[in-house]
């Protein structure tokens, strides 16, 4: 069963921080916590999974990206074709692995953003 909640030095840990960073973003807003009946800081596991997906956005330095809606999603094989709409009547069309889009849960509607980078477009659920 999946934690709900981290101690502070959990977190910093899981986070790669030190303690007195944790500490310190709680003081600056950038991170949010909690405190458990004896008064200790906590953090929430869904503050934890949002500062890893920032840290991982941002590890990512391509400059051009185009956050659109998903239109259309062709598995055949091993391959996948995404197609996102990112401003009427602009489109990305991107072939990534079947992989990739079952792990990023890719469906027609939702949210997602094309990377695009040289000749390569990766797509960012």
């Amino acid at each position: 069963m999946a934690r709900e909640a981290y101690t502070a030095s959990e977190a910093a840990q899981r986070l790669g921080i030190s303690l007195d960073t944790l500490r310190r973003w709680d003081r600056d807003g950038r991170i949010r916590t909690e405190r458990d009946e004896r008064n200790r800081r906590i953090v929430p596991a869904a503050e934890l999974d949002r500062l890893r997906a920032e840290a991982h956005a941002s590890a990512i330095s391509a400059r051009n990206r185009f956050v659109g809606t998903v239109t259309d999603v062709k598995v055949d094989g091993l391959m996948a074709q995404v197609e996102l709409v990112v401003t009427e009547p602009s489109r990305v069309v991107a072939l990534v692995t079947r992989d990739a889009v079952e792990e990023l849960g890719l469906k027609p509607g939702m949210s997602a953003t094309a990377i695009v980078k040289s000749t390569s477009v990766m797509v960012e659920g």
